[in-house]
């Protein structure tokens, strides 16, 4: 049966063969044309990466062959920082010559006859009423406000060891003496109890609200076995007391002081920052300061103590940054000498803007925190201390037979002992006292507050002995139990507002601009004008805070302290990459580059970056526009800038780009100095702007950078 019409016919052997033949012929065909293809494609590679190659080759010498005069060109600018170091060095001495000519009785707190005279007159006088002390204090407080301000804006060069020792040593004398005179104010309180006597209650009741501190005393003169708890309405601060105390001759103190004269001093480290010009390859050395003199040393036998106490957790040291600068042979060495000189004037800061820059060596000495132990580093005390007392009531002054009669006793203010001391009551357990505060309005807790009691024979704050804590965020209320009477204060993670999201610094005048901060939590805003700065707004969930601080105008140091004070911390320490996940950079990128930034603010915008994160270590990315006017910068006009420290260039990415790349930009060249690589695409009105840009507001855009540190921390 023959097969249908449809079906294929056999192919014959010979067929078969042929097409088999020809399918070969066609893939080897493929196959050399594919081949031809890459290898010209490789060939078009090659040439193009040797066309890039030998441009950036061309660039680099270029940028070499121009490198001395661009760095002469811009050391005439950073002679801002050394005008602004000299007119602050002459208002120094001029304040102290203005003080001098008042002869308003006030003493210069520098002066250690003037400031251990006024502290021998005040010890001297006794018997003075807690409103005078109250009074007194404010002067007492500005004074070390002065001191501390002293030490943190003064070049450590123009400091030296036994002054800076000096000024610590009457910080705490001073610190001592007001807490002193509190408590001779109190036991003179305590001693007329009876005429504060509350019409209801029968018990002694006095608050006391000031700017500085709130004084709340409350005495137990009925010894009412019902009595549970005590509020002070004025100022919401009160107290649980145990049925034991509540039939005593007992007195309890809450006295808030809005400052912090509890925890140690912070130490000043003393560093000096230069930016020198060596031949070799770049190098970062960490030197110890070795300057102390001799009279320093001798010195140091007496008050070693003072210092390893107030000091230990500083390292006094100096950083020095050594980057290969190669000028042209043809270049005049004397060039060479007179940049490296400058630089290193120019660098030389003050402890308080260095401080963040300060490079931790000595790992293992890792610092161990106990159990229950506060870590100051890591944590920071906001808004102030709370100093719970419970105190003896002394005898009261009574009538008899037309006569007052009193019983004095010369032991001073005693303190009741709760729990009671005895052998015998050693295993006892003791009710807990209840204590509920109100929160200063004028700081900010982003979150339940850490409650940390003084723990004096250790100096340090600890968390054991206070349970059942309560926080009432929006009432801005605590309460909670301790198993005795303890100073109390109320700490917030250093760091919460730290890494930042996003920040921008963007002129709006004449020697003006507005520096913003987003962080997690909240929006900072900081304007700078000339030598002065002062806090625009902060915006917390769409609300504005701190309004007491806002609109005033202050120099950058104090806005930092008051900013930090209100719990408000955008200012990383020394310690602060331990707790932070940090954008590392090197010292040398980072600080020349926020050198370079302020010398061209008056004109320029710069912003974060998201391309800084993968920059790597020795690089910095972040966005420059040329912004003359006061409106906000539109997303178009930004550029992408990269700097080291030594080269700048502009990228050829954007923002929005896929990937990282550092890659030129279309027609742009290396530079040596930021500077001058902002200046090939400025126009000739924002250079003038930046050449006739006044040199204090220069040195205050350089110290918020350098406080912030925008660029390592975002």
């Amino acid at each position: 049966m023959s097969g249908g019409s449809g079906g294929q016919k056999k192919l014959s052997k010979a067929e078969r063969l042929r097409l088999q033949k020809e399918e070969e012929d066609r893939r080897l065909i493929e196959e050399e044309e594919a081949r031809l293809r890459a290898e010209q494609e490789e060939a078009e590679r090659l040439e193009k990466e040797r066309i890039v190659q030998e441009e950036r080759e061309r660039l680099e010498a270029k940028d070499q062959e121009r490198r001395g005069t661009e760095l002469a060109e811009l050391h005439l600018l950073e002679e801002n920082f050394l005008s602004a170091r000299q007119w602050k060095a002459d208002y120094r001495a001029h304040a102290k010559w203005e003080h001098y000519m008042q002869c308003d009785g006030s003493p210069d707190p520098t002066v250690p006859q003037e400031i251990n005279t006024f502290m021998s007159l005040w010890q001297e006088n006794k018997n003075e009423d807690i409103e005078f002390v109250i009074e007194k204090g404010n002067q007492v407080l500005n004074l070390i406000e002065k001191l501390y301000f002293l030490l943190l804006d003064t070049p450590p060069n123009e400091l030296k060891e036994k002054v800076i020792i000096q000024y610590q040593e009457s910080i705490l004398e001073l610190q001592s003496l007001l807490h002193q005179k509190y408590n001779e104010a109190t036991e003179r309180l305590l001693k007329k109890a009876n005429t504060y006597a509350d019409s209801d209650s029968g018990n002694m009741e006095v608050a006391i609200k000031d700017k500085n501190i709130t004084f709340c005393i409350w005495g137990n003169l009925k010894k009412n076995p019902r009595f549970k708890n005590h509020m002070f309405s004025d100022a919401e601060n009160g107290f649980d007391l145990p049925k034991t105390v509540a039939t005593s001759d007992v007195a309890v103190r809450i006295l808030h002081t809005h400052y912090d004269h509890i925890s140690p001093l912070q130490c000043i480290p003393k560093l000096h920052l230069k930016v020198q010009a060596p031949e070799s390859k770049q190098e970062l050395t960490v030197l110890y300061d070795m300057k102390e003199e001799k009279e320093g040393e001798q010195k140091s036998g007496e008050d070693s103590d003072l210092v390893i106490e107030k000091e230990s957790d500083g390292r006094k040291s100096a950083i020095s940054f050594k980057d290969s600068i190669k000028i042209d042979p043809d270049e005049n060495e004397k060039l060479e000498e007179e940049s490296d000189k400058k630089s290193e004037n120019v660098s030389t800061i003050s402890g308080v803007q260095v401080a963040p820059l300060q490079v931790a060596t000595d790992e293992k000495e890792e610092e161990i925190i106990g159990e229950n132990i506060v870590d100051l580093h890591q944590f920071t005390p906001v808004g102030g201390v709370y100093l719970i007392d419970a105190l003896k009531l002394p005898p009261q002054a009574k009538q008899i037979n037309g006569w007052i009669m009193v019983e004095l006793l010369d032991v001073g203010l005693e303190t009741y002992p709760y729990p009671p001391e005895s052998e015998e009551t050693e295993d006892a357990t003791y009710p807990c006292i209840g204590v509920t505060l109100r929160l200063l309005d004028s700081v900010i807790f982003f979150e339940e507050p850490v409650v940390a009691r003084w723990d004096s024979a250790g100096k340090q704050w600890r968390t054991d002995g206070i349970s059942d804590i309560k926080y009432k965020m929006k009432e801005k209320q605590i309460s909670f139990e301790m198993d005795a009477f303890y100073t109390i204060t109320l700490l917030q993670d250093a760091h919460l507002n730290m890494p930042y999201q996003s920040w921008e610094l963007r002129p709006n005048g004449t020697d003006e601009l507005l520096f913003t901060v987003v962080t997690a939590f909240a929006e900072v805003q900081m304007q700078i004008k000339g030598n002065q700065c002062m806090l625009s707004s902060i915006t917390v969930d769409g609300s504005e805070k701190l309004s007491h601080l806002t609109g005033k105008w202050t120099s950058p140091i104090d806005l930092t302290i008051a900013l930090k004070k209100a719990g408000v911390n955008i200012f990383p320490s020394d310690y602060s990459y331990k707790y932070v996940c940090v954008n590392k950079k090197t010292p040398l990128a980072e600080d020349t580059t926020y050198q370079q930034m302020a010398l061209v603010a008056s004109s320029f915008a710069f912003s974060w970056s998201k391309w800084n994160l993968a920059s790597g270590q020795d690089q910095v990315v972040f966005k420059v526009s040329e912004h003359l006017k006061t409106n906000a910068v539109k997303d178009e006009d930004w550029s992408l800038y990269m700097f080291n420290g030594q080269r700048a260039q502009r990228l050829i990415i954007s923002e929005t780009s896929e990937a990282f790349s550092e890659d030129l930009a279309n027609n742009t060249e290396f530079h040596s100095t930021l500077y001058h690589l902002i200046k090939d695409f400025a126009s000739e009105e924002a250079i003038e702007k930046v050449k006739k840009a006044s040199c204090l507001f220069i040195d205050a855009v350089y110290q918020l950078l350098i406080a912030t540190r925008v660029l390592t921390y975002s």
